[in-house]
């Protein structure tokens, strides 16, 4: 029986990052995403890589501005809603909703969160690839 998110879930933590989290829980993690089998044809990697890019995109806008992180953090958390709107399309399964959710829920004023949780989708990305190539 293939993991699911909910095994994983609480290793996923950006307040006391484990040395483990970019390398084996990401692995685990896209592992249990990749073999989701809720949804035929959900969690392509195209589609799972337009919330990469968009991490990219903030990352880039906190870079240029830092003073600004915590006006953006609430669009930065409307990742959700995108992912739930790809959810109702049939895009991406549950598991990769409660993946972002969980993910974006740790994100607090303190702008390392969002760097932890964007390296963590790095990671986690870069695994996903491997266990579910095209």
């Amino acid at each position: 029986m293939a993991l699911s998110f909910n095994d994983v879930k609480g290793l996923i933590q950006f307040d006391n990052v484990s040395p483990k989290l970019y390398d084996e829980v990401a692995n685990a993690t896209a592992l249990c995403i990749a073999n989701s089998d809720e949804i035929r044809d959900a969690n392509k990697s195209t589609q799972l890589r337009k919330y990469y890019d968009e991490f990219c995109m903030w990352e880039q806008k906190i870079k240029q501005d830092e003073s600004k992180y915590v006006e953006y953090l609430p669009l930065i958390k409307m990742i959700n809603a995108k992912v739930a709107y790809a959810n109702g399309r049939k895009l991406v399964d549950r598991n990769f909703v409660d993946l972002m959710r969980h993910c974006l829920s740790q994100l607090t004023e303190d702008k390392e969160s969002f760097k932890r949780c964007k390296y963590f989708f790095e990671a986690f990305m870069g695994f996903y690839k491997m266990h579910k190539p095209k």
